[in-house]
């Protein structure tokens, strides 16, 4: 797969026709992943290349007053670009939403983006909005002389599948759930940092992760997890805190590798959140606290995905 960062159309040539999708992936979910079934399809059959044009960051930024949050990703770059491609994507266009791009109409990016990207058939969902005037996909289809595919909700227990959706979920700690929608595992990827110490003193060694990209963490508490070191997949379990137990006052994330020794401080390793165990508790002291995370052990290593 082809990936073009441009800044305006005039950067974009495409003289063959193509199959074009649009609009804002955070997550590439299953609802998303609908959109890129029915592209390639079409592509397939009529023997043309799939592209999409989409945006780096959300749009809100150049609409909403700024809160940190706006700044953060389901899934990070590396990893939704791995999705774009194996959802059967040729050339992705990357662009940035800014005030200057959302003055553009309706009329003026049909007569310029996508006259440029040359499509054949255009690939959209069905809450699909475009231009400064909003428009939906109705009026892409009245004033696009090629083929427009509007591709219905795709819901999961009578709900909408959105990206909105899923970061609720993760944020409340339901990264089961999370996965059902995306049709793949949440992740974090970090750089493994000395911390305190403390766990191999009491027969449960952590890696301490100082998360690298912009992306959700999900709520305090003790989870099963999956861990990527050094290309090799393990099963662990994670906490995330301020480790109560030990007056802890900074938010720490924790893992625990099974049946893995070895420093690796400054690797980066990557997180796959599966369920969430308990939630972050104060013990008494060490001996109830190891007792706990026994248990914890236990659940996490007999854990199987329904």
């Amino acid at each position: 797969m082809k990936i073009k960062t441009i800044h305006s159309y005039q950067e974009i040539s495409e003289t063959e026709k193509t199959v074009l999708v649009l609009g804002y992936f955070d997550a590439l979910h299953q609802g998303h992943k609908a959109l890129f079934e029915q592209a390639k399809e079409i592509a397939k059959q009529k023997g043309l290349k799939v592209l999409v044009l989409t945006f780096l960051e959300s749009p809100k930024l150049a609409f909403c007053r700024y809160t940190p949050d706006l700044l953060l990703h389901i899934t990070y770059p590396e990893k939704r670009y791995e999705k774009f491609e194996e959802y059967g994507v040729d050339t992705l266009y990357l662009t940035d939403f800014t005030s200057d791009f959302a003055k553009v109409t309706s009329d003026q990016f049909i007569d310029t983006y996508i006259k440029q990207l040359n499509p054949d058939s255009i690939v959209v969902g069905f809450d699909y909005h475009f231009g400064h005037n909003r428009t939906n996909a109705d009026y892409l289809s009245r004033n696009f002389e090629g083929n427009v595919v509007t591709v219905a909700e795709v819901t999961d227990g009578n709900q909408k599948i959105s990206s909105t959706r899923i970061r609720d979920l993760i944020q409340e700690g339901r990264v089961s759930d999370a996965n059902k929608l995306l049709g793949y595992d949440f992740s974090t990827r970090g750089i493994v940092v000395h911390g305190d110490a403390r766990g191999r003193t009491i027969g449960f060694p952590t890696a301490n992760l100082a998360p690298i990209d912009r992306t959700h963490i999900p709520s305090d508490g003790v989870y099963v997890t999956d861990v990527l070191v050094k290309g090799k997949q393990y099963r662990s379990m994670t906490s995330i805190g301020e480790n109560v137990t030990f007056g802890g006052t900074e938010l720490r994330l924790e893992v625990n590798i099974f049946d893995f020794s070895g420093d690796i401080y400054g690797e980066e390793i990557e997180i796959f959140w599966l369920e969430k165990i308990r939630e972050m508790e104060k013990f008494n002291g060490i001996d109830d606290l190891v007792e706990q995370l026994k248990s914890d052990q236990e659940i996490a290593i007999n854990w199987q995905k329904a």
